[in-house]
């Protein structure tokens, strides 16, 4: 049984709100879990201190037991000291200009 921390989604139509669960991965995202160690309400400024509550004692035991942290949740425990932080790239391979057009900005550049 693979566990995750992951994030449930709750609240009204346009009013987002997670709660981060321990859950087998196996199981839909807003269905069964383990445990409820926090949550995240997005419609709060980024600097409120409720926008994420952790159970950091809970999430210390879960991470010490095997239970891995999805990227979102990983931001949070990084960002709380709980977890190293993930690495986090700014821009996506896949949308860097492609081979003619770096030719063509360096040619661009050079004349």
């Amino acid at each position: 049984m693979g566990l995750k921390i992951r994030l449930a989604r709750a609240g009204a139509k346009k009013r987002p709100y997670y709660h981060i669960v321990i859950a087998d991965s196996r199981s839909p995202r807003d269905g069964r879990f383990i445990e409820r160690v926090g949550s995240y309400n997005p419609m709060l400024p980024a600097e409120h201190e409720d926008r994420v509550r952790l159970q950091e004692d809970r999430l210390t035991h879960w991470l010490q037991n095997g239970a891995v942290a999805t990227e979102r949740v990983a931001k949070f425990l990084g960002k709380a000291g709980l977890a190293p932080m993930p690495a986090w790239n700014e821009q996506p391979k896949q949308s860097a200009p492609k081979k003619k057009a770096q030719e063509r900005a360096k040619a661009a550049a050079a004349a």
